[in-house]
């Protein structure tokens, strides 16, 4: 059982602290050599108190396993400007040592029947306290900057009318996310066009 919310958070507090200074590490590094970054921005927060209690509620989850149930009490953001760098972190993400990944669910390529795309890792990560390691579950949901945009406004209107939506309004929820990825499709498409055409201009000055 929880008796103080402020003392058992307090481990995901230090956590989250943690990897958003990490995280935010990586687009640091590729700026540092030259590089572009496949990360824009990184967020984290702990859940509050009143999200922790309602989500026990709808998934019937126990104060005595709630460490062991919840997956994101502690959960970070990662943020890139386009689709195929969310599987580049991932791959970054993979081989760091200071987590222990335990699922991956990909809703970029198979998205939510709502239209919600996403890369979600769940991990294990070790908070280091004066009593001695403490492992706490995580998760980071990787997603580019479109994506965050519809699920921040769809979570929004999730919160404001109970997930009650008539099938019109669903129907134009899916619709909007669809136009977002579409968005971010085509934004690769222009970067790999600039690509090329810096790589022609580049060749024709060399045979001038």
């Amino acid at each position: 059982m929880v008796k103080n919310w402020e003392h058992f958070l307090f481990p995901y507090e230090q956590a989250v602290g943690e990897l958003k200074i990490k995280l935010r590490g990586i687009r640091k590094e590729f700026l540092q050599f030259g590089k572009r970054s496949p990360v824009e921005f990184v967020t984290g927060r702990v859940k509050p108190v009143s999200s922790i209690k309602e989500k026990m509620n709808r998934r019937y989850i126990s104060e005595d396993r709630l460490s062991q149930d919840m997956e994101d009490i502690a959960g970070l953001r990662i943020m890139c400007p386009f689709v195929e760098d969310i599987y580049q972190v991932v791959d970054i993400l993979r081989k760091r040592t200071d987590i222990n990944i335990l699922e991956e669910r990909d809703y970029v390529n198979k998205e939510k029947s709502s239209g919600y795309r996403s890369y979600h890792i769940v991990f294990e990560y070790p908070v280091e306290m004066s009593t001695g390691e403490h492992k706490i579950l995580s998760e980071i949901q990787v997603r580019t900057l479109a994506m965050n945009f519809w699920a921040t406004v769809e979570h929004s209107l999730n919160y404001k009318y109970n997930g009650v939506f008539p099938e019109e309004l669903k129907k134009r929820l899916q619709e909007s996310a669809e136009t977002a990825f579409k968005l971010d499709e085509g934004m690769s498409e222009i970067r790999d066009e600039l690509i090329e055409k810096q790589s022609e201009n580049h060749k024709n000055n060399r045979d001038d």
